[in-house]
This record gives structure tokens, C-alpha cells and sequence, in this order.
């Protein structure tokens, strides 16, 4: 421990006590301090040496808290001056010892001098002549040294230096204050303004035991923000301690222990006190760190008042170069190249609200999750109705608001994405889903952090960590301070507020509801849409703010390439450009504002109309990217030129879907003559209603004008003569009034009767069917019966032409015509008489064009072929066009003439 030196002597002389050295410690006592040797590999080896021949008052003693009759023993007098005077002129400083007498117990006496040999300062002399010791009783002046302590001890006397002032010395007498009663009152007392402080003992590296100056309490500080490795007691009272545990206590001891420092009080935890340790040479807080003796905690750190970046700078120092703690420590992105720990990238999709979707500079596409952060998710077992779908974009609290506030900030923007952690796949448990891999970043847009913002918002909270797990947020404490402020403004999720409802209606494939709102969406124009989800390039969900509503939307105007589906027992495959179309449309609209104009709506209740993007047609711009071509039903649209020119453009360039376009020879089209024997005699109608059989509803135009006068008659005379809720009792095939979705009556006729809340109506002006309780219902006058005016709905079918069996393929016939001429004026002709209604040629009132022949063209039905004379000619039209339909794969015959033997594998008949 300490090295020693032997004096000369004459041999047979007397021994000589033998010199040793070491660095002082600790001060015990007036007259007892604790040496050290040199540390070599780990904390250097230690004794206790108390001064011979003289005595100094003892120091205060708390009482034992196992014995609860004990009590405090306070300082005698100048106990307290005599240990300062030492700690003062020893403390970290070497020494030379000689050991003079050494106690059964093991308890060693000895003479202590200041320097490397005995020349140099005697300690006990300096007590005695300062007056703060006196020799011990019984000790006789017999040698030199007893002769020099009697010496000091005199003059002190006479010059009435410490104990030999006058005085009992009771002024010395420190009165110490072991606990605080109100810890947290006292902090706040300091206002964080540094206290002079000794520190009396270490416990461990970050904690230590102190003496506040000058009112004396003695404190317990912990250092806010890190935390030593520790010494664990065993059950036998043993410590075993964790690895560095001892290294660190020693680096703290070797340079705070009995120093003059000043703490800076922060916070507190029980009655331990949180703080920040100053020495004039430096902060051991981040020393500590600097030197990996320990490790940043995330409960202290956000009361370090000097800034946790500092800790987690000196942190993050250690780990790179794994000292002591961290020699084992593997970086969470270690794996990665600097090109994939840092890049910039553009958001294409928000997901919830903790991760985006952003495509690199490569063109892939890769999930950010938002590094430490939670989204807003559901509290307890019982919020949600259990027949009820959860929706968490709108039945979350909160998810709306923090999605949308992502949404505006960051889509269609470049941000710098920081890789901080890569957080591998789990498998799924009872009560946790698996999850994949997942890509943890910090992201950031003109230097603002995006989670710091959610959080500080109240729109997302912090993951609390274990203190040993690496893989958090490289701006983890920006994170929690964020979090404690949105909790003390009560902002968002900490709100005490009543939580945002969004009361949000999904009308997609809802016909019932789709026909409610289609009037009010025809009226508006222009309305205001976010792309919710892009399915395909042409068809879209969109979320309407202003009607709070989702809707499929379906473009107008193109025919896009359908992409894959599944069928039962069969994967579709999609047609060619299918998926290069829909990645179109997502990268220019999804997630973004649009306005889109409703024209119509499908059968299935998908709306039909224009989507406008920063001002551009969508529909334009895909046939101009070649990936879509013109549709004949955009002829009646205004935007029809634009998609001419820009299809005519695209078909110049040969790409995508008009690679293989070769331009046609233009033949003179000679008029074909009708045969006599075919009536040709077209009336003007308005299709009112299609039917999922392909049959259609029409009204007269001429006799238009006497319908809306009866209607409007009618509704007076209801209006004046209200009919009585639950007064009419519905009888099947008994015509009657109803109540529409639009709050109007209209005549009606009683096809089922279920029940008194299910009556099945038929609307004779009209052709629809509903399905309504007996409440809607009413005696229909006999001023507006069916003998005053017929029924105005009249059902036909389109001749010529064979619908599909296939549920999917007559579906998407049905769509096409509902698209093309429901609520439309078309000129209509009876071709022939059949059983159950009239089979008509429709044609459209401004072009001409034949309907069926439309319908043929495009591959959605197939000819009837009828051996009748007269209709030749329209036959043989319409085999051409089958043949062409055949020849360019569309729709029914995408995979080749599917009629052969296995025809009915595919659920169609000739």
C-alpha cells in the first residue's frame, strides 16, 4: 500500500520505527484519518492511523436505528474545528506515518508528518499548538517528542488559542440536521442557486452523503441524471458488487470525498436529494459518464439544470469507445451504412399516427416508425361496442387529430430521416400481435423534430424504456420534456376536456345511403376531398370533411387497366401497366386535398365524376401518361377535348399502353341502308332506374310535364291533409303513397309485407324498390290514382344483346350502364316483343350512339344472335364489334374466347 523507508542505526541499537507513505482520504476525527496507497488495476488498499500521545474531542454521532433508545450524540467542543484543520491541510495529500504502538483489537497509534519524510510538518505538534488537542493524560515528557508536544501545548496555553480561549467552546458545537421535513420545500427554498457543501461519504459513484453549509444538515445527494453501477446486500448483510462498482465509487471518492464543493439542489426522490455536484475542477456527473463509471437514467435527467444533451454527449463519448460499462456495447444501427442511418426522403403516406411511408432517392419505398413515441390508442376493455367494427382512425381519441396533423405537415414533403434504432420482428402472444421489422427514425422538417411536435401537442406520448434498453430516440429527453409540458397545459391526450368525437359515415358500397347523397353531391359542384386509400388508378376512397363522409370514387371519362384480383379458387391476374397506373395516382393524390366533381353513381354505390389535384384533371393526366385511354362515355363531358388531345399525344409516343399502337387507315364509311322490314321509330325517355339483371326503367318525356304537375298536386293536397303515422295498414299489390329518403311522397305499389317495420314497395313512377317500415306509408288519393295517370315507370330490356352469368362480369356491365345513362335523356326504340317486357335499342340523345353496341364494344356483354331478317344488318354490326372486343382481350374476353367446352368453369352461358 505504502511505501516505507528504513532509518540507519548503529546495529544492536534501538529499532527504528519504519517510514511509510500514503495519500490521506479521509479525516475521522481530530486525531485519527484514513491513508491509501496508490491505486494499481482497482482501488488501492487502505488503513486507519490514529495520532499518539494526544487527544482530540469527539465528533457527533447518530444513534443506531436498531436501538430506538439510543440517542443523538452531539460534537463535543472543537471536535468539529480540530477535524476541519486537518481536512483542510490533508485531505488528497501524501504523507509519512511511523507506527508506534498497534492495539490487540488491531487499532494503530503512530506520528503522521506532512511530505514525503519525517521533516516535514508534525501533525499532532500542529493540533496541540492550534489548541484543538491536548496530550493524554498520565503522559510524562521523556523523550523529545513528548518534550515538543508539552512545548506547544504551554504556549498555546498562554497565547489562549482554541480550547484554552475563554469560553466553553460551545459555540463549536455544530447542531446537525439529520432530516428535512418538507424535502421538497427545501429544494424549492434554494432556487437552484449553488450551496457550499462538504461531502462527507460516498456510497456509491453517484451517490454520496453531504454536509450543507453553513446550517448543517446532512443530506443524502443523489446526482441527478445518471445512476453508478452499486453494491447489492445479500440476505447475510454482505455487498456484492456489480462489475465497475468499486471503480466507480473509488473515482468519485478520490476526488469529492471531504472536498469543499458547491451543489446545485434540484430536485427530490423520498427524502434523497437530487443534484448537481460543482468542484472547481470540473462536473463528476459527466465525468462519470465520460469515463463509462455510469449510465444516463431517463427519471433524473430532465431535472439536470446544465441540459441532458450534455449527459447524453458524454454518454454516447463512453459507448463509442466502449470504456469500463460499455465494453460490451454494440450500437443499435451498428449494422447500417452511413447512407441508410441518414438520408432524405419524400412522405407519400402517413400510417395512423407513428409511422410514414417515404420513398428514397432509389425510388423505392420504405416505413419510418417514429422513434419512442405511442400512438393514441384505446383505454380499457369495455369502450367499444362489440357489434361494432373499431375503426381506429376515427373511434381513437385523438388518432384523427394526430394522422391529420402529420398529414399536413409532412405529405409530398422531403424530410431528413436519422435511423436511431431497428427493431426486429416478435412473433404474436395472447394478448400482442406480431409484429415485423420495423425501421425506428427521428424525423425532421425544417428543423423541427415531427414526434417532439406530436408529443408536445399531446398527440402521441413517450415509451418508457428499461434503463439498460439502448434502443430509444437519439432525442429521447427533448421527447420526455415535451411530454411534461403537453401534461402541465393539458394539451390533447391529457386534456381533461371531453375527448373529440368524429362521427364519420362509410357509404362505400351502401346503395341506400349512396342515393341519399348523391343529389346533395351533384349540387355542390366542386367539393372538397382528402384521398383516403388509392385502390386501383381509377378508383379511390375519399374522406369529404364538409359532409364528414367516406365514398368510393370512381374516375369518369378513362378506361384504366384493372389490376389483379382474387377470385374464388383463381388469382385474376391484372392487366398490363395496372400496377404502374395505380403507383401514379397514389405518388400525385393519396393523402392529398383534392376537389372532385360527382356526375352519377354505379349500381354498387360507388360515385362516378372528376378529381382535381393542384388544378389538374387526374383523368387527363393518366391518359396523358399513357396509362389510361378515353372512355366513349367522356363524349358528353366538357373535359372531353382536353382527354382527345392528351390521348392523341400519347398514342404518338408509343408507350405503355399504346406500345403496340398502330395507326389505322382512314376508310370512307358508307351508310348502311335499314332494311324496310325494321321499324326504326326512336322516342325521347329518361332511364330513371337500372336493375341488377340489366333490365332499366324509362319515363315518358312527353307526358313528363303531366307527372310533375300530379306530383306537385299531390304533395299539396298531403301537405293540407297530412295522412295519420300507423293509420295505413299495407295489403300486397295495394297502390299507396311512401316516403322517400328526400322527405317527399311519391305513388307507390306494396309488393311484400314482412312485417309492420318491412314493407316491400315498389315507386311506379320511378322503377326503384324499397324497403320501408308501415310509419312511411299512406292511402294513395283517389285524385292521383293510376286511372287519372298511368304508372310512368315502364321496364324494357336491351335487345341483341346476352347478359353475363358471372356475378362480377355482370356487375361491371351494370356499373358501365348506370355510368352512361341513369337519370339521363335517351331516345329509345322496341325492336321486338318477349316475355316479360320489350327489348329496346337505346341510343344517347346527343351522339347517337348505340348503347348495347357500346356495351359489345367494350367487351362487357355478349350478341344475341336472332335469325329475324330485319335485323341482319344490326346483327352483323354487332358481331363486329364482339369480334373486335375479342381481338383486343377487353373485359370478357380477356383470357380468349372463353364459349369452348370449359365455358361453364368461368359461370358463364351461351
Amino acid at each position: 500500500m505504502a511505501s516505507s523507508a528504513q532509518s540507519g542505526g548503529s546495529s544492536g541499537g534501538p529499532a527504528v520505527p519504519t517510514v511509510q507513505r500514503g495519500i490521506v482520504k479521509m479525516v475521522l476525527s481530530g486525531c485519527a484519518i484514513i491513508v491509501r496507497g496508490q491505486p494499481r488495476g482497482g482501488p488501492p488498499p487502505e488503513r486507519q492511523i490514529n495520532l499518539s500521545n494526544i487527544r482530540a474531542g469527539n465528533l457527533a454521532r447518530r444513534a443506531a436505528a436498531t436501538q430506538p433508545d439510543a440517542k443523538d450524540t452531539p460534537d463535543e467542543p472543537w471536535a468539529f474545528p480540530a477535524r476541519e484543520f486537518l481536512r483542510k491541510k490533508l485531505i488528497g495529500k501524501e504523507v509519512c506515518f511511523t507506527i508506534e504502538n498497534k492495539t490487540p483489537q488491531g487499532r494503530e497509534y503512530g506520528m503522521i508528518y506532512l511530505g514525503k519524510d519525517t521533516n516535514g510538518e508534525n501533525i499532532a505538534e500542529s493540533l496541540i499548538a492550534e489548541g484543538l488537542a491536548t496530550r493524554r493524560e498520565g503522559m510524562r515528557a521523556n523523550n523529545p517528542e513528548q518534550n515538543r508536544l508539552s512545548e506547544c501545548e504551554e504556549q498555546a496555553k498562554a497565547a489562549k488559542k482554541g480550547m484554552w480561549s475563554e469560553g466553553n467552546g460551545s459555540h463549536t458545537i455544530r447542531d446537525l440536521k439529520y432530516t428535512i421535513e418538507n424535502p421538497r420545500h427545501f429544494v424549492d427554498s434554494h432556487h437552484q442557486k449553488p450551496v457550499n457543501a462538504i461531502i462527507e461519504h460516498v456510497r456509491d459513484g453517484s451517490v454520496v452523503r453531504a454536509l450543507l453549509l453553513p446550517d448543517y444538515y446532512l443530506v443524502t445527494v443523489m446526482l441527478s441524471g445518471i445512476k453508478c453501477p452499486t453494491f447489492r446486500r445479500e440476505a447475510d448483510g454482505s455487498e456484492t458488487p456489480e462489475p465497475f462498482a468499486a471503480e466507480a465509487k473509488f473515482f468519485t471518492e478520490s476526488r469529492l470525498l471531504q472536498r469543499d464543493v458547491q451543489i446545485i439542489l434540484e430536485s427530490c426522490h423520498n427524502q434523497n436529494i437530487l443534484g448537481t455536484i460543482l468542484h472547481p475542477n470540473g462536473n463528476i456527473t459527466e465525468l462519470l459518464l465520460k469515463e463509462g463509471f455510469a449510465r444516463c437514467v431517463d427519471w433524473s435527467i430532465a431535472v439536470y439544470t446544465r441540459g441532458a444533451e450534455k449527459l447524453r454527449a458524454a454518454e454516447r463519448f463512453a459507448k463509442e469507445r466502449r470504456l469500463r460499462i460499455w465494453r460490451d456495447y454494440v450500437a443499435p444501427t451498428a449494422n447500417l451504412d452511413q447512407k441508410d442511418k441518414q438520408f432524405v426522403a419524400k412522405v407519400m403516406q402517413v400510417l395512423n399516427a407513428d409511422a410514414i411511408v417515404v420513398k428514397l432517392n432509389s425510388g423505392d419505398y420504405k416505413t419510418i416508425h417514429l422513434s419512442s413515441i405511442r400512438p393514441p390508442r384505446l383505454e380499457g376493455e369495455n369502450t367499444q361496442d362489440k357489434n361494432k367494427k373499431l375503426r381506429p382512425l376515427y373511434d381513437i381519441p385523438y388518432m384523427f387529430e394526430a394522422r391529420e396533423f402529420l398529414r399536413k405537415k409532412l405529405i409530398g414533403k422531403k424530410v431528413n430521416v436519422t435511423v436511431d434504432y431497428i427493431r426486429p420482428a416478435s412473433p404474436a402472444t395472447e394478448t400482442v400481435p406480431a409484429f415485423s421489422e420495423r425501421t425506428c427514425a427521428t424525423v425532421t422538417i425544417g428543423g423541427i423534430n415531427i414526434a417532439e411536435a406530436l408529443v408536445s401537442k399531446g398527440l402521441a406520448t413517450v415509451i418508457r424504456y428499461r434503463q439498460d434498453d439502448d434502443q430509444r430516440s437519439s432525442h429521447y429527453d427533448e421527447l420526455l420534456a415535451a411530454e411534461a409540458r403537453a401534461i402541465k397545459n393539458g394539451k390533447g391526450l391529457h386534456s381533461k376536456k371531453e375527448v373529440p368525437i368524429h362521427r364519420v359515415a362509410d357509404i362505400s358500397g351502401d346503395t341506400q345511403k349512396a342515393k341519399q347523397f348523391l343529389p346533395f353531391l351533384q349540387r355542390a359542384g366542386r367539393s372538397e376531398a382528402v384521398v383516403e386509400y388509392v385502390f386501383s388508378g381509377s378508383r379511390l376512397k375519399l374522406y369529404l370533411p364538409k359532409e364528414t363522409c367516406l365514398i368510393t370514387f370512381l374516375l369518369a371519362g378513362i378506361e384504366c387497366p384493372r389490376g389483379a384480383r382474387n377470385l374464388p379458387g383463381l388469382v385474376q391476374e391484372g392487366e398490363p401497366f395496372s400496377e404502374e397506373a395505380t403507383l401514379f395516382t397514389k405518388e400525385l393524390v393519396l393523402q392529398r386535398e383534392v376537389e372532385v366533381e360527382v356526375e352519377s353513381m354505379d349500381k354498387a354505390g360507388n360515385f362516378i365524376g372528376w378529381l382535381h389535384i393542384d388544378g389538374a384533371n387526374l383523368s387527363v393526366l393518366l391518359v396523358e401518361h399513357a396509362l389510361s385511354k378515353v372512355h366513349f362515355t367522356a363524349e358528353r363531358s366538357s373535359y372531353y377535348k382536353s382527354l382527345l388531345s392528351a390521348e392523341e399525344a400519347a398514342k404518338q409516343k408509343k408507350e405503355k399502353v399504346w406500345a403496340h399502337y398502330e395507326e389505322q387507315p382512314v376508310e370512307e364509311v358508307m351508310p348502311v341502308l335499314e332494311e324496310k322490314e325494321r321499324s326504326a321509330s326512336y322516342k325521347p325517355v329518361f332511364v330513371t332506374e337500372i336493375t341488377d339483371d340489366l333490365h332499366f326503367y324509362v319515363q315518358d318525356v312527353e307526358t313528363g310535364t303531366q307527372l310533375e304537375k300530379l306530383m306537385e298536386n299531390m304533395r299539396n293536397d298531403i301537405a293540407s291533409h297530412p295522412p295519420v303515422e300507423g293509420s295505413y295498414a299495407p295489403r300486397r299489390g295495394e297502390f299507396c303513397i311512401a316516403k322517400f329518403v328526400d322527405g317527399e311522397w311519391y305513388r307507390a305499389r306494396v309488393e311484400k309485407v314482412e312485417s309492420p317495420a318491412k314493407v316491400h314497395v315498389f315507386y311506379i313512377d320511378y322503377g326503384n324498390r324499397e324497403v320501408l317500415p308501415s310509419t312511411r306509408l299512406g292511402t294513395l288519393p283517389p285524385a292521383f290514382s293510376t286511372r287519372v295517370l298511368p304508372a310512368q315507370a315502364t321496364e324494357y330490356a336491351f335487345a341483341f344483346i346476352q347478359v353475363p352469368q358471372d356475378d362480377d362480369a355482370r356487375t361491371d356491365a351494370v356499373d358501365s350502364v348506370v355510368r352512361d345513362i341513369q337519370n339521363t335523356q335517351c331516345l329509345l326504340n322496341v325492336e321486338h316483343l318477349s316475355s316479360g317486357c320489350p327489348h329496346v335499342t337505346l341510343q344517347f340523345a346527343d351522339s347517337k350512339g348505340d348503347v348495347g353496341l357500346g356495351l359489345v364494344k367494350e367487351g362487357l356483354v355478349m350478341v344475341e344472335v336472332r335469325k329475324e331478317k330485319q335485323f341482319q344488318k344490326v346483327i352483323t354490326e354487332y358481331l363486329n364489334a364482339q369480334e373486335s372486343a375479342k381481338s383486343a382481350r377487353l373485359n370478357l374476353w380477356r383470357y380468349g374466347d372463353f364459349r369452348a367446352d370449359d365455358a361453364d368453369e368461368f359461370g358463364y352461358s351461351r
